[in-house]
């Protein structure tokens, strides 16, 4: 069940096979951390400033790790030496700053019963939304991102006109 984060500086995507790390790093975070869970991963490109003059052309990529609390420090910090190879494995470039943090998730993390969801979905059509189900947590986004048909999307819309 870990949550990984990339950040990656815009201007990286043509020499940053993101795909290739994914397919890679899942199996790598799982087998190092001991979970059993399912890796949820966000690839993110950004916009990149550096306070220390260094100018345009500055990239940085930094993975972050939310892991279920109980690992100990070292293999943390093991965990995150091994992502900081695997990252420069895929990455075409000079003169990048690559970071990993991996982290406990805080007590409130908490996991929504969407999954289940996605497979009900596949094997029976989706209920069409009335005006009484408007607001209802039934008509909101799968973890796939896509919604029920006629479900919370279509209230969204006709809501912003």
């Amino acid at each position: 069940m870990p949550h990984l984060a990339i950040d990656y500086s815009a201007h990286l995507a043509d020499v940053f096979d993101r795909a290739a790390l994914v397919r890679e790093l899942h199996p790598l975070v799982l087998e190092e951390s001991g979970s059993a869970g399912v890796c949820k991963t966000l690839v993110r490109p950004a916009e990149t400033y550096v306070g220390d003059g260094a100018g345009e052309g500055a990239a940085f990529v930094h993975v972050e790790v939310g892991l279920k609390p109980g690992r100990s420090e070292a293999l943390k910090g093991h965990l995150a030496e091994s992502i900081l190879a695997l990252v420069g494995k895929h990455l075409r470039a000079d003169d990048v700053v690559l970071s990993a943090e991996v982290r406990e998730l805080a007590g409130s993390y908490r996991l929504s019963p969407a999954a289940p969801r996605v497979q009900r979905r596949q094997t029976r059509p989706a209920p069409s939304a009335s005006p009484a189900d408007s607001g209802r947590l039934s008509n909101t986004p799968a973890v796939s991102g896509h919604f029920p048909r006629g479900g919370l999307c279509r209230e969204v819309s006709r809501s912003c006109g």
